[in-house]
């Protein structure tokens, strides 16, 4: 049996997923309204970590969604990436948990850009919407074909939040482990090897749930051919 991490220990009765999550808001929302009232024409230090990362997810998001609806989409992604990656190097720091190794804490993430993602292609198309989902061809003599291309596409578009959530809490899942052997079976590459694969995994994970993100987001709104 585990021994229990630093904060279930200080709040036996809040589920650690949970109790982490807000650790990482707080990680997030504080230093945002520091460097708010702080902030440099010249930036150094945090402000200019925190700004390297937005620019990032901003040029990611208008690189996959375009410039007029990556700026609008910009604060979902960037909360998601900036979340997801503190969540992640929690696993990193003996005595802590990530929260997303929890499918409860992922599936709450992709939930809400599934329901984002449908609202705000029926905002832009209306019901032209569903025209996505019949595929190319789109004639009286292809109605079958049609049929077909709407449950197909339908099937795919319902196991989006499944896919999010699972994919990012299996490989938290599987980093843990992985972690945990490598260190029974060479505990003296615990500092360098470990931490590394760790940070890289972490990394990744945060990178291709936020990729998948705008890439849903741009499929969305983009105009049906």
């Amino acid at each position: 049996m585990e021994s229990p991490t630093f904060l279930h220990a200080l709040l036996p009765n809040v589920p650690p997923y949970v109790s982490y999550s807000w650790l990482a808001m707080a990680l997030l929302i504080v230093p945002a309204l520091v460097m708010r009232r702080n902030l440099s024409l010249v930036p150094s230090g945090l402000q200019n970590f925190m700004e390297t990362l937005s620019d990032f997810f901003l040029g990611l998001a208008n690189n996959s969604i375009g410039h007029h609806w990556g700026e609008r989409f910009f604060p979902l992604i960037g909360t998601l990436g900036l979340y997801i990656l503190v969540s992640n190097f929690f696993g990193l720091i003996p005595g802590f948990e990530s929260p997303t190794s929890n499918i409860n804490m992922t599936a709450s993430m992709a939930i809400p850009v599934f329901l984002a993602t449908h609202y705000y292609g029926i905002k832009v198309h209306g019901i032209k919407y569903f025209n996505h989902f019949l595929g190319p061809i789109r004639s009286i003599y292809a109605l079958p074909l049609m049929i077909m291309m709407f449950f197909i596409e339908l099937i795919g578009h319902l196991v989006r939040p499944v896919t999010l959530s699972v994919r990012l809490f299996g490989n938290m899942i599987a980093k843990h482990i992985i972690l945990l052997v490598l260190a029974t079976l060479a505990p003296f590459l615990v500092p360098t090897l470990i931490l590394g694969l760790g940070t890289l995994v972490s990394l990744i994970q945060a990178y291709v749930f936020v990729l998948l993100t705008t890439l849903y987001l741009a499929g969305a709104v983009e105009e049906g051919h």
